[in-house]
């Protein structure tokens, strides 16, 4: 074959190629293939996220709501009220799930107060006697104590997990006491 044939038989292939449609829609969803897989991988990681975020938040109001409804705890309902968190979270594993309960005696208008008692599970209770500062709109020297419930979940996304690692998703929430000016601990958790 001359150089001049093979040109025109190069064109000519070329040509063919060009003008023909059957495979264009096949490449084209070659192309889109992992756009469309990383859209549904990622609403569904999204949406387990937002799941287990609103349980966090439920876990957080619910034990700390619990909580201000008693005049005196002892270390048994404490436990369950601190046990019960695995039963909100469900169906997501509680493991690793950190939930704190404190009471915060309020010292000053600046928004000073002290924690007079705390309980944790899965994790370390605050320090009695230690400060810490509330929210604006709880700063008052009322004399009403203020429980304080904190949850820490270690979200660890399914398909993510090489890209965001484990996220801790923390909630924490204030209640007055429903019954009395403070909850009593009877003794230690």
């Amino acid at each position: 074959m001359t150089p001049a044939g093979t040109i025109a038989h190069l064109h000519s292939y070329l040509h063919r190629f060009a003008v023909d449609r059957k495979a264009i829609s096949s490449v084209e969803f070659a192309l889109i293939l992992p756009f469309m897989v990383f859209t549904y991988v990622g609403s569904a990681e999204l949406g387990d996220g937002m799941a287990i975020y609103y349980k966090t938040t439920e876990t957080a109001r619910t034990v700390t709501d619990l909580t201000s409804q008693y005049v005196t705890i002892d270390p048994t309902t404490m436990g369950n009220i601190l046990g019960a968190s695995a039963q909100i979270v469900a169906p997501f594993s509680s493991s690793g799930m950190i939930v704190t309960l404190s009471q915060i005696n309020p010292t000053n208008a600046s928004g000073q107060g002290t924690i007079s008692w705390s309980c944790s599970l899965n994790g370390t209770a605050r320090t009695v006697g230690s400060t810490v500062t509330l929210p604006t709109s709880l700063q008052t020297e009322s004399g009403v104590s203020i429980i304080w419930g904190e949850v820490t979940y270690p979200y660890t996304p399914a398909m993510g997990y090489a890209v965001a690692g484990t996220i801790n998703l923390y909630q924490s929430i204030y209640f007055y006491p429903r019954l009395s000016n403070s909850v009593t601990l009877t003794s230690g958790c």
